[in-house]
């Protein structure tokens, strides 16, 4: 699978947090805005996925996120670790 392709798999489940309404709205806006730097950003892929992961890090240690949704970020982080290796 090539490195965009894996990204647009994650900017779906992206979009699944975005539009889950049992999580908070800030979650759901940092969700989105990774989404943006994932796939519109001009940066090189490299410091796109370092940027989406220090973002999703700071996401999923929100007190306020229920357990699905932090184990979806935590998913995509993992997924985004993959690639940049």
């Amino acid at each position: 699978m090539t490195t965009m392709e894996e990204l647009k798999q994650i900017s779906e489940i992206l979009d699944q947090i975005n539009e889950d309404t049992s999580i908070p709205r800030n979650i759901r806006r940092g969700a989105n805005e990774c989404k943006d730097l994932l796939l519109v950003s001009e940066d090189e892929i490299d410091v796109r996925i370092a940027s989406s992961i220090f973002k999703l890090e700071i996401l999923a240690d929100d007190p306020n996120i229920p357990l699905h949704g932090r184990i979806l970020i935590w998913n995509i982080i993992s997924r985004l670790e993959s690639i940049k290796n």
